[in-house]
């Protein structure tokens, strides 16, 4: 099927339409594959919907609990040290 090949669907009583299955299998959509719809001035674009919904880092900052205080940069960057060298002495 070329890009240009028109091709037609019908929209059921329950407001279900089959897209055809050349469209699917060259996107590999299979049953259950979740598809964001919408509308634009050309007509309805259908994409695949994201795994997992958008987030900043404020919406999970501080989602993990941490025990004891926060640590300092100062002892972030000793602890990085502290495990390169580890790991440097075993090679």
């Amino acid at each position: 099927m070329t890009t240009s090949e028109k091709l037609t669907t019908t929209v059921s009583t329950k407001g279900q339409v089959i897209l055809p299955s050349a469209i699917r299998k060259r996107r590999e959509w299979g049953p259950g594959t979740r598809l964001e719809v919408e509308e634009t001035a050309e007509g309805v674009l259908l994409k695949l919907a994201p795994v997992f919904a958008a987030t900043q880092p404020n919406d999970v900052f501080g989602s993990l609990p941490s025990p004891g205080a926060p640590r300092t940069l100062e002892e972030m960057d000793a602890g990085v040290l502290a495990e390169a060298r580890r790991r440097h002495a075993r090679d």
